[in-house]
């Protein structure tokens, strides 16, 4: 009994399992491409709220612009892990691609872990920053 869970540990990964591998890896990368969107559009809308603030007048400025200006901040922080997220998906790949090689895969979540950990820190902090802004 104990050879046969040997045997199966050892087993040589198919092209089922390297392309599964690509998969989980595109998987990622359009997830990370969805992340440098977003925050790509979120700093594009606070230019184009100041631009209208700033064709309306000063006085409408105010009224216009609800949020403290930290759009742009925010904005660039997701592009940034977008991109962090890119590279860590490649290295994850890469190191996945290695194991099934060597025929000796050992499952991982740290990069599902991190991911998630980001996007709810992202959303607590989002919520904090648009709860002031709730008429």
């Amino acid at each position: 009994m104990d050879n046969n869970t040997d045997i199966a540990a050892k087993k040589t990964a198919g092209p089922a399992d390297h392309l599964a591998n690509e998969r989980t890896f595109l998987a990622w990368i359009r997830t990370s491409i969805a992340l440098m969107g977003f925050g790509f559009v979120i700093v594009k809308f606070a230019l184009f709220i100041k631009q209208i603030g700033i064709v309306l007048g000063e006085k409408t400025n105010s009224a216009v612009s609800t949020g403290r200006g930290y759009s742009v901040i925010i904005g660039v922080i997701m592009v940034a892990l977008g991109a962090i997220m890119a590279v860590l998906a490649f290295w994850r790949y890469r190191a996945i691609e290695k194991q099934l090689k060597s025929g000796s895969f050992f499952p991982s979540q740290w990069l599902s872990v991190v991911v998630t950990i980001s996007i709810v820190a992202g959303s607590i902090l989002l919520v904090i920053y648009l709860l002031p802004n709730i008429k």
